[in-house]
């Protein structure tokens, strides 16, 4: 998947004009691109139109306009567009509630090694977990992380060919999946990889 150049981006003004439209081009995109794992875990699978998105938003509430601050966005974003063997995921771990939040971020130290995707007749995939920074201490895990899912050419190949996907975390203090991903998600996601 190419990833966004300046010349992808709208001006600040031209923006404004589009946002209303585009923002909502890009909600009912999401809508596919999310895998409840759980009641309290969630991947956001991103791609260009996410990341697009990402950045035209940071642009315009951060109000940058010059060329090194647009690079500087999406040299931070671009990472994140799946590079047509692989999806790239936001791991969330969702507690409404900020005590319940702190509690469970201590029981769930490690949960995003936890994770795992499997195409259909073949093993689970772990992600390679937080390749930017460290998104966890001594004490508890952070409630984002971000993913990156490694396929072989032949997963590539089945899910191109509608292979089912499964998605699910084996944590001991959270063992949840989904089997399989609903058809429209696994659709989507079949659109991230090149043959």
């Amino acid at each position: 998947m190419k990833k966004l150049t300046r010349d992808d981006l709208y001006p600040l003004e031209k923006y404004a004009e589009v946002r209303p439209g585009f923002r909502a081009q890009v909600m009912a995109h999401k809508q596919n691109r999310k895998v409840a794992i759980g009641p309290n875990a969630t991947l956001y699978f991103e791609d260009r139109m996410t990341m697009q998105y990402q950045v035209q938003e940071m642009l315009r509430i951060e109000r940058i306009f010059e060329a090194e601050g647009i690079n500087d966005e999406l040299a931070t974003y671009n990472p994140l567009i799946p590079d047509g063997h692989n999806w790239k995921a936001t791991f969330m771990a969702e507690f409404p509630d900020v005590e319940e939040r702190r509690v469970a971020l201590k029981r769930l130290k490690g949960v995003e090694n936890k994770v795992w995707a499997r195409v259909a007749g073949f093993d689970p995939v772990r992600p390679h977990a937080d390749e930017d920074l460290e998104r966890e201490d001594d004490e508890k895990t952070s409630s984002v992380h971000f993913l990156r899912f490694e396929l072989t050419p032949d997963m590539v190949r089945a899910v191109k060919r509608g292979a089912a996907v499964a998605m699910g975390i084996d944590h001991p203090a959270y063992t949840h999946q989904v089997d399989p991903v609903p058809a429209a998600t696994r659709d989507s996601l079949a659109q991230d990889l090149s043959d």
